[in-house]
């Protein structure tokens, strides 16, 4: 009983592949070639519908036995390149002392540039200017109520687990905090909307947020979001997801594109993950996306009723939409960065990259 392909023949021509390649891009397009949606190996797999259940079983366990093998040995390939280019970096970037010219102390300083995440935000701002948005701020301290209990999110909601919260010794225990979304402007904004009649709402709010994360690849304690709120007469999740889909190809490019899944969040229902198309292997495949061709980016839905009864919104009129995700992770998509911790560890030859 044979697989639809020759198991040997396969590892052997990608063994080959990976010891050709010289460069880190070099091994990332073996590795789409090789386990991405046009692979050999998932061409194979798309024909095991056609076996009987027994054969299926059998060829199946030595199609992923032959998929686990060549992961293993393109990462080891990808750790010896990486290896190598650090070292190469490092002789490269090593200081020569003998260069220096005396009195150059005194010449010109070189400006520098506003970082890449200001960059960015400042970006997202003029997109979304640009679709009839307008842009909101709002304080970072904020109170319990305005960051969680407006938000359908009370005491010992088991939501508030999604949130690692920095609270300040000010006033009752746990009433003050720093925010840990940009969703309390939306509050603020439609409570100031209700006061002074100016609905319907069309905004976005970029700002800073503060959470207890550990650092890592994707996370920092004090990271930056933006979000979104429409509020007008006869909003639907139809106006949602073409909002959504107008950003992306606005923002990313016309190669990528969004898509919404199911999710939950106490403060809209229905409630989606939107991702876009993978800006590393546009949508063929990759270890970034997992090989799914699809990047998370963040969250998004029709505002909860219980929100709008918080500020005294009448939903027999208005109706909603609220969205958000983060500009630290748009900054890492849109220029590769592989760790987010690359931003704020004032390394002046990655900063000055931008």
């Amino acid at each position: 009983m044979s697989p639809p392909i020759d198991v040997g023949t396969l590892l052997e021509d990608e063994r080959t592949a990976a010891d050709r390649a010289e460069t880190s891009e070099e091994i990332k397009q073996v590795a789409a070639s090789a386990t991405g949606k046009k692979s050999r190996l998932a061409q194979a797999s798309r024909q095991l519908a056609s076996l009987e259940p027994d054969e299926r079983r059998a060829v199946g366990q030595q199609l992923h036995q032959a998929r686990r093998q060549i992961e293993e040995l393109l990462e080891r390939r990808r750790n010896e390149i990486g290896a190598a280019e650090l070292e190469h970096e490092l002789v490269e970037d090593s200081a020569d002392l003998s260069e220096f010219i005396p009195g150059s102390l005194r010449a010109p300083r070189a400006l520098g540039h506003l970082h890449l995440v200001t960059l960015t935000r400042r970006v997202l701002e003029d997109v979304f200017v640009g679709m009839g948005f307008e842009v909101a701020e709002g304080p970072e301290i904020e109170t319990d109520w305005y960051n969680f209990g407006a938000l359908n999110i009370p005491p010992a909601h088991p939501a508030r687990t999604m949130y690692d919260t920095f609270y300040l010794d000010l006033g009752d225990p746990e009433t003050t905090l720093l925010r840990t979304h940009t969703s309390p402007v939306q509050i603020h904004l439609m409570e100031e909307a209700v006061l002074d009649g100016s609905l319907p709402i069309h905004a976005v709010m970029p700002g800073r947020c503060y959470r207890r994360d550990a650092p890592d690849a994707r996370h920092l304690p004090v990271f930056h979001q933006i979000e979104g709120l429409v509020v007008d007469a006869g909003i639907t999740f139809a106006d949602l997801a073409g909002t959504i889909e107008t950003f992306t190809t606005a923002y990313f490019g016309p190669a990528i594109h969004s898509r919404l899944r199911p999710a939950y969040f106490p403060f809209t229902e229905p409630s989606a993950e939107f991702e876009v198309t993978c800006t590393i292997c546009l949508g063929e495949g990759c270890r970034t996306c997992s090989q799914t061709g699809w990047i998370e980016l963040g969250g998004c839905g029709m505002v909860d009723p219980a929100v709008f009864g918080a500020v005294g919104i009448d939903t027999d009129h208005w109706s909603g939409f609220a969205f958000g995700f983060g500009i630290d992770r748009c900054a890492q998509m849109r220029h590769n960065v592989a760790d987010v911790r690359s931003f704020v560890e004032n390394d002046i030859r990655f900063l000055g990259q931008f």
